[in-house]
């Protein structure tokens, strides 16, 4: 099975993630040149994955040294959406300059905590998720980097028509709550070209063998998981079963990273 990164690229997401963080930070250090600046980063899932090692490059690429001109505060959800609001509370209280959130329900939960700090989030659907009034001209607190787009959806199917010219169907995993935005997005963009759309809806890890099986019986050829804490949680469990299935799969950002590197 092979496997396509359905955001423009992890490094490139990361090179904007960094230059958004160092336009946001360097204010505070003009005014205290000796000041040390210190970054929140939330992640809904657990330490070491590629994006994290990509953060810290690219922090690298800007001058950032952590432990010697920058300090990084992690905490992690590790797949329990319930502590959200918790460990948001706690990382305000540690006075960060900018909290990076990794999905719009942490950038919720962030934004209940403080209407002050600058919280940037990487991906997800910020305008839908009621975050920024626009993209244009978000308001408030919360900026960052957002994936839903029509365009961006019409690529991801195009990657795959490029491996599978006689593409029919395509399955779409996706969890409920915040993913909604960008299957319509996707719907729309698989009526453009030709291509039927499959909704496969996923609450649990139980719900995996049942999707693939659907899709399977529905003669899917083709996977796209949109990404999310919950997806990227279960990352391995998504993987066991992609080897299982002749699907070519179209996974995104690190998962589909990890992945395809398998």
């Amino acid at each position: 099975m092979r496997l396509f990164t359905s955001r423009s690229s992890l490094v490139g997401q990361t090179v904007a993630l960094c230059a958004i963080l160092f336009a946001l930070l360097a204010p505070a250090v003009a005014q205290q040149p000796t000041k040390i600046p210190r970054v929140g980063v939330l992640r809904p899932g657990t330490p070491g994955d590629l994006t994290e090692d990509s953060f810290r490059q690219g922090l690298r690429e800007l001058g950032y040294l952590e432990g010697e001109n920058i300090v990084v505060e992690y905490r992690y959800a590790e797949g329990r959406l319930d502590r959200l609001p918790e460990l948001a509370a706690e990382m305000v209280r540690l006075k960060p300059d900018v909290i990076v959130v990794g999905s719009t329900r942490f950038a919720e939960a962030a934004k209940q905590a403080t209407r002050t700090i600058p919280i940037v989030v990487i991906g997800g659907d910020v305008v839908g998720a009621g975050l920024v009034s626009s993209l244009a001209h978000p308001g408030g607190n919360v900026t960052g980097l957002t994936a839903i787009s029509p365009d961006l959806s019409g690529k991801r199917l195009a990657l795959l028509l490029d491996v599978l010219p006689k593409l029919s169907r395509v399955g779409v995993i996706w969890y409920p709550g915040r993913d909604e935005d960008e299957l319509k997005q996707t719907q729309i963009a698989g009526r453009a070209l030709g291509i039927a759309i499959q909704s496969i809806e996923v609450r649990a890890v139980k719900d995996f063998d049942s999707a693939y099986s659907a899709m399977t019986k529905e003669r899917a050829n083709g996977v796209i998981v949109i990404q999310g804490g919950f997806t990227l949680f279960h990352e391995k469990s998504l993987y066991t079963l992609q080897r299982k299935t002749s699907c070519h799969q179209y996974a995104s950002s690190q998962l589909g990273r990890r992945m395809a590197a398998s």
